[in-house]
């Protein structure tokens, strides 16, 4: 047997009944030869590490917008926590580690520059122009299926794209043939779960970092029930998921869940839609919109931009555009569309100029 062999028959071994294995897989859109070394979904982690896409998430924002300090979270290490997370999880429950972090790697590939407000204005121009909107987890799906390696795609596991659209909930039930009220493996429900675990964990780090709140006003049920510090929450969460998760599904206890639900609603009251997001939210609206417009008005500087998927209709391709900037790239593109540019100091002027 090759390296490959080996490991799927370890998978049978290893792995719980009810665990995603390699060869169990619906496979690819358009077929590939097995690789000798690789499963196939280890084969996928790898595609994505190596994409543009994913390279791009360290210059994107999390929650802070252009954060300064170095510690703060980017779109790239937060992925990077999630797959940390979610690898935990699936290894404690004997459920398949490479589907999992294959799916945390490439689930939030589709983010827009800004973070959430940036989703938010894009979601909003889509449905303007007669789309039926923006969301970044379709958006994922849509660079791993058609963006990435110039058009061609990644060409994934059916088990991995289903995940990465499935990562995220408040969508509709169906999308393109993948069932989202309810994640078609375990893998891709224990991401959504990590995702949510992750985000809320690092974002009130950050928030605390950041002078946004303080951790005094952490709801003293979550601090009860949950713990003190950013390690003892992430190791409550996770311990009482592999104790109350199995074939049934991935679950937290009542009490968990409740004290989870309580820090949700305190960052989104004082971080995610407090004082710092209402002042940034307009101005992040106006470079994205600003940008948006500029593209769909001047033809001849749409076509003079390369894009992945050429034949698709120009608010599409100004979408993908947008979601797929960084925000640093997003504003120097901003600048150069719409701030002045100065005209050469003129050498003629007098030394003093009252």
């Amino acid at each position: 047997m090759n390296p490959r062999e080996v490991w799927e028959d370890t998978e049978r071994q290893l792995l719980a009944a009810y665990a995603s294995k390699s060869v169990d897989s619906k496979g690819r859109e358009i077929y590939e030869p097995p690789c000798p070394i690789r499963t196939c979904y280890q084969r996928d982690r790898d595609r994505i590490i190596h994409c543009k896409a994913f390279r791009r998430l360290k210059y994107k924002t999390q929650v802070l917008l252009l954060p300064e300090g170095d510690h703060y979270r980017t779109r790239l290490t937060h992925t990077l926590e999630v797959s940390q997370i979610a690898r935990t999880i699936a290894r404690a429950l004997r459920l398949n580690e490479d589907l999992t972090e294959a799916i945390a790697l490439g689930h939030d590939l589709g983010h827009t520059p800004f973070g959430h407000m940036g989703e938010e204005v894009l979601d909003s121009l889509a449905k303007e122009k007669g789309l039926s909107g923006f969301h970044h987890a379709q958006q994922s799906l849509r660079l791993v299926n058609v963006l990435e390696r110039d058009g061609k795609g990644l060409n994934l596991t059916w088990e991995v794209r289903e995940g990465i659209l499935q990562h995220s909930k408040g969508q509709i039930d169906v999308h393109k043939g993948f069932e989202l009220l309810k994640p078609s493996t375990l893998e891709a429900w224990v991401v959504r779960v990590s995702d949510s675990i992750a985000y809320l964990n690092h974002d009130l780090d950050d928030a605390i970092r950041a002078c946004l709140v303080s951790a005094e006003e952490i709801p003293q049920q979550v601090i009860r029930v949950l713990g003190e510090t950013h390690s003892k929450r992430i190791g409550t969460l996770v311990t009482d998921i592999v104790l109350n998760s199995g074939e049934r599904g991935i679950y937290l206890s009542d009490a968990v869940l409740e004290a989870m639900e309580m820090l949700r609603g305190f960052l989104y009251e004082k971080v995610y839609l407090g004082p710092q997001a209402k002042k940034e939210r307009p101005k992040v609206k106006h470079v994205l919109s600003t940008i948006f417009h500029n593209l769909l008005s001047e033809p001849k500087m749409l076509d003079s931009l390369e894009f992945a998927d050429a034949g698709a209709d120009p608010v599409t391709r100004v979408i993908d555009f947008i979601s797929g900037m960084t925000d640093r790239y997003a504003l120097a593109f901003f600048d150069a569309i719409a701030m002045p540019t100065p005209w050469p100091l003129d050498i003629s002027l007098p030394d003093h100029i009252p």
